[in-house]
């Protein structure tokens, strides 16, 4: 057979459960947020011997699927965000999730390992970049005397590895949402989570977060919650 006309078919083997069941607010990058997250094997892959020795591992790799980035149609050339969304880089020199295999690659912290009567073993993880449902293809264990690389330039992208906002959460808001969540929602605020384009003071924008519609404007770098109604009425 030629090679050229090998294809590969992958094969989800979970699914991971997440707070945030749209893109929009979502970490631009692992790590960045310590929310908890949940990864739930699919039924064929709830076999505890897959997973066997993972115990011992504190992090790990995560192969995902953009699920809700698919085009058919991919340029060699993207926006990050970041950059104001004006300037393009080369689609290999960015992590967009417009790509042409709509892959992603993402460490994360493996918090416990959970034996589920119904799921099997569940891993409960922190720092995950992914919305509610996100199919997973593979997951790896995190080796830091060979994955990490504290020397790295981080080319286009360093400038930016500080950047957060200040966040101004009126108590009248902030004592809607439960407290084990609060910490969490101010790191996703702080990261800015608009469109980089989008750079107008009286514009109220909106992300939907562990059940909750927040809403939010941004003035000099100052984000202020306006408002925040539940959506999940069993919360």
């Amino acid at each position: 057979m030629n090679e050229s006309s090998i294809s590969a078919t992958i094969t989800n083997i979970a699914r991971i459960r997440t707070d945030f069941p749209t893109k929009f607010g979502v970490p631009r990058q692992s790590g960045l947020v310590t929310l908890e997250a949940t990864i739930v094997f699919e039924p064929q892959y709830r076999d505890p011997s897959a997973i066997r020795g993972l115990e011992g591992f504190s992090h790990i790799w995560l192969i995902w699927q953009f699920s809700e980035a698919i085009r058919s149609k991919i340029s060699p050339t993207v926006r990050p965000p970041r950059l104001g969304g004006n300037t393009r880089m080369g689609v290999f020199a960015t992590r967009s999730p417009f790509r042409p295999n709509h892959i992603g690659l993402s460490s994360v912290k493996l918090e416990r390992i959970e034996l589920h009567p119904q799921w099997g073993p569940v891993l409960h993880v922190s720092g995950a970049d992914m919305i509610d449902q996100t199919p997973i293809f593979d997951i790896k264990p995190y080796l830091p005397f060979t994955d990490s690389h504290p020397e790295a330039a981080a080319g286009f992208a360093a400038p930016l590895a500080d950047y957060k906002l200040e966040v101004v959460f009126p108590s009248k808001w902030l004592d809607l949402i439960p407290e084990p969540l609060r910490q969490g929602l101010y790191s996703v605020l702080e990261q800015d989570p608009r469109p980089a384009y989008v750079q107008d003071a009286d514009r109220i924008f909106g992300i939907s977060f562990a059940g909750f519609d927040i809403r939010f404007k941004v003035v000099d770098d100052v984000l202020t919650v306006v408002h925040i109604e539940c959506l999940d009425q069993g919360i």
